[in-house]
C-alpha cells in the first residue's frame, strides 16, 4: 500500500523544540571536542615559555589581546562546564539522580557552577 504522503523518519530541526536534557547534553559533546585544540594550545604556550622568553613573547601578546583573553575564558568555561557534568554523569552511573526535577535542577546547577568557576578563576589572575 503506498503511502499517501511521505512522514519524515525523525523530528526535523525546524520543529523540534530543544528541550533543557538535550540542550545540556549536545554542549558536553561541544565542550569535550572544543577542549582539544584548546589544550593544544596551551600545552603550546607551555613549551614557549620553556623554550625562553623570546619564544614567550609573542604567544603573550595573544593572549594579553582582548581576542586571546575571550577564546581563553571560553576555554576555562569548557573546561569547567565539561568537568561538572561529567561529575553528573557519574551521579547517573551511580543510579542517582534520574527523576525528571533532580535533571533539570542538576543540569542548572551544573551550568551556574562552571559560570561561578570561570569567573572565579578570571578575576583570581
Amino acid at each position: 500500500m503506498p503511502a499517501t504522503r511521505p512522514r519524515p523518519l525523525s523530528p526535523h530541526l525546524q520543529i523540534y523544540r530543544p528541550q533543557l536534557t538535550s540542550v545540556l547534553s549536545i554542549f558536553h559533546r561541544a565542550t569535550g571536542l572544543l577542549l582539544v585544540p584548546g589544550t593544544l594550545l596551551l600545552s603550546l604556550w607551555v613549551i614557549l615559555l620553556a623554550l625562553g622568553e623570546g619564544s614567550f613573547s609573542c604567544i603573550s601578546l595573544f593572549v594579553e589581546h582582548l581576542i586571546g583573553r575571550l577564546l581563553l575564558l571560553a576555554w576555562l568555561f569548557s573546561l569547567y562546564y565539561h568537568l561538572c557534568n561529567g561529575i553528573r554523569h557519574l551521579a547517573w552511573d551511580l543510579g542517582y539522580g534520574y527523576a525528571i526535577g533532580v535533571v533539570y535542577r542538576s543540569g542548572f546547577v551544573v551550568v551556574v557552577t562552571a559560570l561561578g568557576l570561570t569567573l572565579a578563576t578570571a578575576f583570581w589572575a
